[in-house]
């Protein structure tokens, strides 16, 4: 553990935003694991208002306490990133955005519904948490309609096919046996808090359905069928994603060289593996390798977890600090079966440890290892495990807001993609499948930053296309040309692209600048650099913008 620093004006300041947070934001308290959190979220416009209220008053208390003289380091990077990301928060509430949240991968709908994959349900007490948390369900959904139908009147209406897919989920959340039925299934309670379970998981049910009607009467109407952004809200979002401002142009330009440099590496891994074959050739064959393929969710849960021990125990004898409380990772198997892989940091104690959530499309039922070990050390170790619960593990440097609350996609997924690649810099993926894998990875990450900037800017399309401005067919075609994914998988990626913007760019680019960063402070440091220093670093800030990152590791060098 680090030495204990004296808190200061500046940590005042982001300890009282966090409590005003999690008293708006039960959603947020469950996902930090914190006793007696209960109910959920108020997505009205009232609720969301309140929430904006508390962004604009700390953003000028942090002016107040910014010029007083005696600020440090860490009250430095405090201030920068709290501005940025507070920042971000208020011009999407002034432009309407929060209001008409509305994707198939994060808004309101999604967010009640995973919320209770993290809930424990060891005890009484525990089950009592989701029951009142599921008696909330049906008034946080009908403020969500309020919103939405504020955000209508506005103008302010999500894409038609979005709009018609999020009422797929709400409709599946609504039948009998959903989530919420199967959640309270096993529950080993008192007779009363059973019949309270069933209830609240029944009217949970139907607040899901009522949402769906009012989808499919109120608000697909209003959608139209154009899916891009735009560039000036283009720009908000990727600032969101990055906590940077880069070129639009440039970084598109850069990520269609960037797929062709992969491509070429590719060919020449494959051309090892089965000489004369295509790259899709080898690909399929890696595929139907029984050496290479795990049947049943099971045995991929043991594989990941395998995988991932292994890591932690390998990488903590030198080339990373690993606290000890870090060194435990719990791999799952999501309820949910969206075909989505994700991270859950471990609470402020390490009571609830961080975990691995692989969500598995119905139907699928192989995996193939040669594409998923790079995966593994994406969302383990030295991925998001090591960098969430390191800057989790820092209590005596950091306040609650480092370390809990602020998440930047940029940094977070940029260092996890920088991660696999050191992996294979490390030596832990020789193996020309493995490889191939994760170069597979980079590729997919690449032709994300292609798809999203040009599909959302309207840029001229590759000629493989066909050229001209992107739309869907042509996405989809540039997606199935350069992605080696299950069609299942790769069906709601586009749909996830296409409806969240910014977002899926933000790996690639993030890891474009921690390259870059690690590369200037190597050149300053010259023969005196230390790579395991430079991640301990940059890694103890916690998860912050990317400008106020490399601002941050300036100072330091």
């Amino acid at each position: 553990m680090t030495e204990k620093r004296t808190p200061t004006a500046v940590d005042a300041v982001a300890e009282d935003y966090v409590d005003d947070m999690l008293a708006l934001s039960p959603s947020l308290a469950l996902y930090l694991g914190l006793d007696g959190a209960k109910g959920f979220d108020d997505f009205s416009p009232a609720g969301l208002s309140a929430v904006n209220d508390v962004t604009v008053r700390t953003l000028a208390r942090l002016d107040e306490v910014a010029d007083e003289s005696d600020l440090d380091d860490v009250d430095l990077v405090t201030i920068d990133a709290m501005r940025d990301r507070l920042g971000v928060d208020r011009d999407y509430f002034a432009a309407g955005i929060k209001h008409a949240s509305l994707n198939v991968i994060e808004s309101p709908l999604q967010q009640v519904r995973d919320a209770f994959d993290l809930m424990p349900t060891e005890t009484t007490a525990d089950w009592e948490t989701i029951s009142t948390t599921l008696a909330a369900v049906p008034g946080s959904l009908a403020g969500y309609q309020e919103s939405l139908a504020m955000a209508r009147d506005n103008g302010r209406v999500a894409a038609r096919i979005q709009v018609e897919k999020v009422i797929e989920q709400a409709r599946a959340l609504a039948e009998p046996g959903s989530n919420f039925d199967r959640l309270v299934a096993g529950a080993d309670v008192p007779d009363a808090l059973r019949s309270d379970l069933d209830t609240h998981a029944e009217a949970a049910r139907k607040s899901a359905g009522r949402l769906a009607d009012f989808l499919g009467e109120e608000v697909l109407p209003a959608a139209g069928d154009d899916e891009a952004c735009g560039r000036e809200a283009y720009a908000l979002y990727s600032r969101d994603f990055l906590g940077a401002e880069v070129d639009f142009d440039e970084t598109y330009a850069w990520g269609l060289e960037e797929l062709e440099r992969i491509d070429a590496e590719q060919r020449e891994v494959a051309a090892k593996i089965m000489p004369g074959a295509d790259l899709f050739e080898v690909m399929d064959a890696l595929n139907n390798d029984p050496k290479r393929t795990l049947h049943g969710s099971e045995a991929l849960r043991n594989w990941m977890q395998g995988v991932a021990d292994e890591a932690i125990r390998e990488l903590g004898k030198s080339h990373f600090d690993i606290p000890e409380p870090v060194r435990t990772i719990e791999c799952m198997i999501a309820p949910s079966a969206t075909g989505g892989i994700y991270y859950t940091g471990p609470t402020d104690d390490f009571s609830r440890p961080g975990r691995m959530w692989w969500s598995v499309p119905e139907g699928v039922t192989d995996f193939a290892t040669w594409q998923e070990k790079t995966t593994v050390y994406h969302e383990g170790v030295p991925g998001h495990h090591l960098q969430i619960g390191q800057a989790t593990y820092v209590s005596e440097t950091l306040n609650r807001w480092r370390r809990l609350m602020c998440w930047v996609s940029g940094h977070g997924e940029g260092w996890a993609l920088y991660a696999e690649k050191l992996m294979a810099d490390l030596g832990f993926l020789d193996d020309p499948g493995d490889y191939l894998g994760m170069l597979d990875s980079q590729r997919l990450r690449a032709a994300r930053v292609v798809l999203d900037i040009g599909f959302h800017l309207g840029l001229e399309a590759p000629a493989s296309l066909g050229g001209g401005t992107w739309n869907r067919e042509k996405a989809w075609q540039f997606l199935t040309d350069n992605v080696a994914m299950d069609r299942s998988f790769l069906a709601f990626e586009l749909d996830r692209y296409l409806g969240w913007p910014g977002q899926a760019p933000s790996y690639k680019i993030g890891q474009r600048l921690w390259e870059q960063f690690r590369d200037e402070a190597k050149a300053t440091a010259g023969a005196d650099f230390d790579l395991k220093d430079f991640h301990t670093r940059a890694l103890g800030l916690g998860s912050v913008g990317l400008d106020t990152l490399g601002r941050a590791m300036k100072r330091s060098q």
